[in-house]
């Protein structure tokens, strides 16, 4: 039988209503989307702001809500950042941090639109697409023209016809990650890796958590329909997912020696910013600016690798995928020992680490999640095991987030009310004041904070 679909399939006029139809029929994976769609461009976002699409003013579609451009678009809120990516390049800072780095006009800088901008090759612009779009719909959902545009609301179109067709599958925890950590982390696509020189001239320092992200985005209603389409989606899964394959993308880059050096020097982009970045003192009686982490096996004095993502994987893992959590320790260990050893080393050491992460993440995204899941994950980070790591403020901002995520998360899927919620609020208000100012972070009374938090959640179970 396959013999002969493949055949049959070799002769087909290879346009998307066929990719459709094979999806229909559960044969999608034989006939590949990058063969049905052929060299797809990007059409701009006025390709989708008609008022029967997603243009409308207000929220009131059939099935889906149609006013997303507007969301989109929001002038002040963090819904309408990915929209005003372009212009901020044309503000003082992005001027400045272009000056600094001899890169001409922001607006026009490779290095800049690559994250600032839906930055498509001239090749594969339609009539309606513009750079000053800024972060528009395709840079998440994929090039439409020549492929799932003109298909995807029309019947007998289906969510995996769609996908199959080119549109990107962001209700998949894995695949929605990797878009976002291409400009929230960084790639090795053009104009998509943040160095440390530009950071030194004023770009800010980057982080990256999923849910949390996800949510400041959301354009759109997880409704029944949204449900029976794309499944339901689970914050806990995606913000586990999210962590491990942040640390995989950023192992997998450091492994790459045009990343991990630049020149003589390493490249700093990848290290913990405020290991370096502190008051310096000097006089008869020392002043240490940091703590001893008892998970960095590094020699005294090292900037350590930018481990906040590492820390929270450790602890997901620790509570969901017990089976993997010790070999991944192990990795991470290894990693940070490897450092003050030679690059070489140092690069082995993180591709085995992307590796253990990648496999996390696999597992992570396949199992099922119960009601406790989210109450566990909250008291491994803030407990014995973990406590002790957060040493720094990037890590401590990420648990922070975390703690709170999956707290609104637990409101959100109705396994804690909202009144239980906020009498907890004031203890993860004191963890966020104590990561507010990272020369003011003192970690005994974050990690203070975070246990009477974690602690005050675990109760509500």
């Amino acid at each position: 039988m396959t013999g002969v679909l493949a055949k049959l399939i070799a002769g087909l006029d290879r346009r998307p209503h066929i990719v459709r139809l094979l999806a229909v029929l559960g044969l999608a994976a034989l006939y590949p989307a990058s063969v049905a769609i052929g060299n797809p461009t990007f059409e701009g976002v006025a390709t989708c702001a008609g008022s029967t699409c997603h243009g409308r003013a207000e929220g009131n579609g059939a099935v889906v809500r149609q006013d997303e451009i507007a969301t989109w678009q929001e002038p002040s809120s963090p819904s309408g950042a990915h929209s005003r990516a372009y212009a901020v390049l044309g503000g003082r800072r992005g001027q400045q941090i272009a000056a600094s780095l001899g890169l001409g006009n922001a607006q026009a800088a490779p290095a800049c639109l690559g994250c600032h901008s839906t930055y498509a090759p001239a090749s594969q612009r339609g009539a309606k697409f513009t750079l000053s779009d800024g972060v528009g719909c395709e840079s998440c959902h994929g090039p439409s023209g020549g492929s799932w545009l003109a298909e995807h609301y029309a019947l007998p179109a289906t969510h995996a016809s769609n996908v199959a067709a080119g549109l990107t599958p962001l209700e998949n925890p894995k695949a929605r990650a990797n878009v976002c950590l291409d400009c929230h982390y960084g790639s090795d696509k053009p104009g998509q890796f943040v160095t440390h020189a530009m950071m030194a001239a004023g770009h800010p320092r980057v982080s990256f958590e999923l849910d949390l992200f996800s949510a400041l985005q959301q354009h759109h209603n997880i409704d029944a329909d949204y449900t029976a389409r794309k499944g339901a989606p689970g914050s806990l899964r995606f913000w586990a997912v999210g962590q491990a394959e942040a640390v995989r993308r950023a192992t997998t880059l450091f492994a790459q020696p045009r990343f991990q050096m630049q020149g003589a020097f390493p490249q700093f982009y990848f290290y913990d910013c405020h290991s370096c970045h502190r008051t310096i003192t000097d006089g008869p009686q020392r002043k240490l600016t940091f703590e001893t982490n008892p998970a960095r096996p590094i020699p005294f004095g090292n900037p350590p690798f930018n481990d906040e993502n590492i820390i929270m994987l450790s602890a997901v893992a620790g509570a969901l995928v017990p089976g993997e959590a010790e070999a991944f320790r192990s990795a991470s260990r290894e990693f940070h020992r490897a450092m003050a050893a030679d690059p070489a080393d140092a690069r082995a050491a993180a591709q085995a680490l992307a590796t253990r992460a990648g496999s996390l993440s696999d597992r992570l995204s396949a199992r099922g999640y119960a009601d406790a899941d989210a109450f566990k994950v909250i008291g491994v980070i803030a407990g014995e095991a973990t406590a002790p790591r957060f040493t720094d403020y990037a890590g401590s901002v990420q648990a922070v987030m975390a703690v709170d995520t999956l707290l609104n998360a637990l409101v959100r899927e109705g396994r804690v009310t909202r009144g239980a919620a906020a009498g907890i609020r004031a203890d993860i208000a004191r963890a966020y004041k104590a990561v507010e100012e990272p020369n003011a972070y003192r970690p005994a009374d974050f990690r203070s904070a975070l246990k009477s938090a974690a602690g005050a959640i675990g109760r509500l179970q």
